[in-house]
């Protein structure tokens, strides 16, 4: 969705830009064609990701957690800027590397760290936590309809042998599925390893809670998300500045909030995309303007 994403942010050819999940560099070589004058700020976690970046003095690389935004805009003189996007879905390089673990396709190691100098590992996951955790995590970042039997199921294997790769999962949890369901199934399952490996639901939290204090006013905040979980939490705080949802007035009546929504509803994948990347049928795309 880049030519929603890059016309949602509104781009001013002298304004200051944050692309806080660069990736491949799609979106931000875009972003520069757009600016004259004007920065770009991207981030990314994966140290893979600075081989992607622009040999331009007009951007600035951060390889770090978008989660620490507004520390490193401030450490590079940005207390405000125009425009953030935010593209939450996971690159292709990350998943065509299966020792990165990304890919049911592949037999990889249990890995799933956005940043591969994180502490925490799927396979840690997998192989050290108790019931109630695995069914936290299988119930609350993937939904599944029966995450208490696939953490039993889990932790009886392992009794037997420690679980390491993709598809040694794959494997032991193959009951659970027929070939109609296996591919939603399974992708559900390595979603939610990924969510908790990353800890990605606070850190969104933290990205939007903070793109409330470094935008303009009239800036725009751009986030694709892939599931329910993430876009949730985006239409609530685009909606209201709160991640319920609860729209607050003064005493006049009022609406309290942070922000103006530019989408009513999402954005979704137009079918030539869709021809040409099966995996953007599930993006939504959200835009919201700063009051």
């Amino acid at each position: 969705m880049l030519e929603e994403s890059i016309t949602g942010l509104n781009i001013s050819p002298d304004g200051i830009y944050v692309d806080v999940t660069f990736g491949g560099g799609g979106h931000s070589e875009v972003i520069l064609n757009n600016l004259k004058k004007g920065r770009l700020i991207a981030f990314d976690q994966d140290e893979e990701a600075i081989k992607n970046a622009q040999n331009d003095e007009r951007i600035i690389f951060i390889n770090a957690n978008y989660s620490f935004l507004k520390n490193f805009l401030s450490l590079h003189g940005f207390f405000k800027v125009d425009g953030i996007l935010a593209d939450l879905g996971i690159s292709s390089y990350q998943i065509n590397t299966p020792e990165r673990g990304f890919s049911t396709r592949f037999d990889g190691t249990l890995d799933l760290r956005m940043n591969k100098n994180g502490d925490l590992t799927a396979r840690e996951i997998i192989n050290t936590y108790d019931k109630e955790n695995l069914k936290r995590i299988f119930k609350n970042y993937g939904e599944l309809l029966s995450p208490g039997r696939i953490a039993d199921e889990i932790i009886s294997s392992r009794l037997s042998k420690e679980i390491i790769s993709t598809f040694d999962l794959i494997e032991i949890l193959k009951k659970f599925t027929n070939p109609k369901t296996a591919n939603k199934f399974f992708a559900q399952v390595f979603q939610a390893l990924r969510i908790e490996v990353n800890n990605e639901i606070e850190v969104l939290k933290m990205l939007l809670t903070q793109s409330a204090e470094v935008l303009k006013k009239g800036g725009r905040l751009v986030v694709i998300s892939y599931h329910s979980l993430e876009d949730r939490l985006v239409k609530n705080f685009m909606k209201s500045g709160n991640f319920e949802g609860i729209v607050e007035t003064d005493f006049f009546g009022n609406k309290l909030t942070p922000f103006k929504m530019i989408t009513g509803k999402p954005l979704t994948a137009k079918d030539a995309e869709l021809a040409i990347n099966n995996r953007a049928r599930s993006a939504k795309l959200r835009i919201a303007e700063k009051n």
